[in-house]
């Protein structure tokens, strides 16, 4: 079966090398990184400027490597920025690493202090590796994301019991990282494939008659999206699960990132571009 035809807007933001992107405001944005479309639309709880959720893209110094996070961090105010800005830290620190274990390895002493205060947090980070077209996914407690596989035009939850989970990726380890009980897994994308990531104000959707959407219901729901339009699947999806809940607002913030896999290649850099990115690895040069 040949692969559909996906259009996608153009997005109004290409990442530039060494960038960080993001944060935990409202937001309706499309961005790009080599080989993948990205839109991501933060609509924080009662209208606020900013939430509990917390987004963020970046891309290395080569364009060969993107990472995408999104957290859900229990509260609102200085402690959820405080964690965003964190956040935002090991982003830039581990930028330039195909491997994210120290990366989940650090977020999940970050989590235990908040677990400390009686509170919780969960996140996802998802870092594509261009030259191969493969996914890594790491859930920390997290809603499991759907993947759209446009070769079988299915639907599907991504998670690292799945039989499409890639053996290796350039020798990255993979499995459970000692010592959190997060999973390091991995997928292949094929041109067209889409991968929506979300928080848990979609999946605890309530109808009017106190029924959970939950995960199948809202995977359910997806499974009737257009495909067509991947710019469009956010705005159509969040119309879905508010009809679902009888036109109620939401009781929590809504983060929904969906990433749009074109396959394109990373861009071939000149000397002096290699050489302005070092200068910035080596703190000689501004982001």
């Amino acid at each position: 079966m040949s692969s559909p035809t996906v259009k996608s807007e153009t997005p109004s933001h290409a990442l530039q090398c060494m960038e960080v992107w993001g944060g935990n405001e409202a937001i309706e944005n499309a961005i790009s990184v080599p080989g993948i479309d990205a839109f991501i639309s933060c609509k924080p709880y009662h209208g606020d400027a900013g939430g509990g959720d917390i987004h963020y893209v970046s891309m290395c110094g080569g364009g060969r490597i993107s990472r995408f996070a999104v957290a859900d961090i229990a509260g609102h105010g200085a402690a959820v920025s405080d964690l965003a800005d964190r956040l935002r830290s090991l982003m830039r620190k581990y930028i330039n690493t195909l491997d994210q274990t120290r990366f989940a390895r650090a977020l999940n002493r970050d989590f235990s202090h908040l677990a400390r205060d009686g509170r919780f947090a969960t996140a996802v980070l998802a870092t594509y590796f261009a030259p191969t077209d493969h996914l890594i996914i790491c859930n920390a407690g997290h809603p499991r994301p759907m993947w759209y596989h446009a070769p079988t035009r299915s639907w599907e939850l991504l998670d690292p019991s799945m039989p499409q989970r890639a053996a290796e990726v350039v020798n990255l380890p993979l499995g459970v990282i000692e010592p959190t009980h997060y999973e390091q897994f991995a997928v292949k994308l094929a041109r067209g494939d889409l991968v929506l990531i979300y928080t848990d104000a979609l999946v605890e959707a309530m109808s009017a008659a106190g029924r959970l959407l939950g995960e199948q219901g809202l995977l359910d729901l997806v499974r009737r999206m257009n495909v067509d339009e991947p710019h469009l699947l956010n705005q159509r999806l969040r119309a879905a699960v508010t009809e679902y809940r009888g036109g109620a607002a939401s009781a929590d913030d809504e983060t929904l990132l969906v990433l749009h896999h074109n396959a394109a290649d990373p861009p071939k850099q000149s000397i002096g571009q290699k050489m302005h990115i070092m200068a910035k690895m080596l703190g000689l040069a501004v982001y």
